[in-house]
């Protein structure tokens, strides 16, 4: 996960970072691409008034045809996604995991899934997505669906719990699937003409019934801890570790145990267990690793940039916890790792 990411949430009131799609429009702009897509501005695509589509963050199409320079970075959504490649082939990675999308499989994405397409660059095909606000962020927050959404309550209570339970990202599609998207598709090339927004809402409902079978069918184990307390905070941690940004934020405590959602002592409590570690002990340990790997990487850079960079207030004071976990003053360390 590279340095650049930023992280899942920043500042007191926990603001999600989204995708900028620069990439995307840029291949547009470029005329790589034919995109078509309606959006609530995050995204690219003709902007939507709050009360249309309620819930739908983006939703749209690409056609690529031959070979792209361009690839899709490591980024994260604001709400549920969702992708069904129509045609063609596409690299595709989930949390380190990589996949070669081919020609009918779809992909379902949670806000806290980091992932990206192309591997560096995507494949020729034609793309097809929803972002479905669902208004969580993290793994163990209740779902809210749009209320637009007519499947029965046990259907929707099953297709939640499948959603939540399974972290699995790629799925074969059905011909009702297909067709869904498809239509949808052609709704967001028709807007705003008479009768579209309905259109779409049906067709939005009977993907998510398809989906709902295609689930059912390609059963994989579930398991509830994945929408645990304690799976918020592993990630969490994970990100921290992972991604620069997201370290270097001034976290205290507090701040660390309210993005979570949750009270000092439960987080501190899984902090121990999933990391054998205090939370800004742990903290500590990732901006020092992040640092480390800075000055090794930019050895003309001063170390009390590299040290404001990561999070530390002080240069003596990153100098006396680098010198306690490396055994070695940071400008003697680097410039042993410079000689190697």
């Amino acid at each position: 996960m590279p340095d650049s990411v930023a992280p899942i949430y920043r500042g007191r009131k926990s603001r999600f970072e989204i995708d900028s799609c620069a990439p995307q429009s840029a291949a547009v702009r470029g005329g790589k691409i034919q995109l078509h897509a309606l959006s609530k501005g995050h995204y690219p695509g003709v902007v939507l008034h709050p009360d249309q589509l309620p819930g739908i963050a983006s939703i749209g199409f690409w056609n690529g045809v031959g070979t792209q320079d361009w690839g899709l970075e490591a980024h994260r959504n604001e709400g549920l996604e969702i992708c069904f490649l129509e045609t063609g082939s596409m690299a595709f990675s989930v949390e380190a995991k990589n996949f070669e999308l081919s020609s009918g499989h779809f992909t379902i994405t949670r806000p806290w899934q980091l992932h990206k397409l192309g591997a560096p660059n995507i494949g020729p095909g034609k793309l097809h997505w929803l972002i479905l606000d669902v208004r969580v962020r993290r793994p163990n927050q209740d779902w809210r669906w749009p209320r637009w959404v007519t499947l029965t309550a046990d259907d929707k209570a099953e297709l939640t719990r499948k959603l939540r339970h399974n972290e699995n990202a790629v799925w074969q599609s059905s011909p009702e699937i297909a067709t869904a998207f498809r239509n949808l598709s052609q709704g967001v090339l028709n807007w705003p003409q008479p009768h579209t927004e309905s259109r779409m809402l049906v067709w939005l409902n009977l993907l998510l019934a398809g989906i709902l079978t295609a689930l059912s069918e390609q059963e994989t184990h579930q398991n509830p801890e994945l929408t645990s307390r304690r799976r918020t905070v592993e990630l969490f941690l994970r990100d921290l570790a992972a991604n620069a940004a997201s370290s270097s934020q001034p976290w205290t405590l507090g701040k660390m145990a309210e993005h979570c959602g949750m009270g000092i002592t439960a987080f501190s409590k899984y902090s121990r267990e999933l990391v054998n570690n205090g939370p800004m002990e742990y903290l500590n340990h990732c901006r020092l690793d992040h640092a480390a790997r800075q000055l090794r990487q930019a050895p003309g850079r001063p170390v009390t940039e590299i040290a404001f960079q990561h999070g530390f207030n002080s240069s003596q004071y990153f100098a006396t916890v680098f010198r306690q976990r490396f055994q070695q003053s940071p400008g003697v360390w680097r410039k042993a790792r410079a000689s190697r």
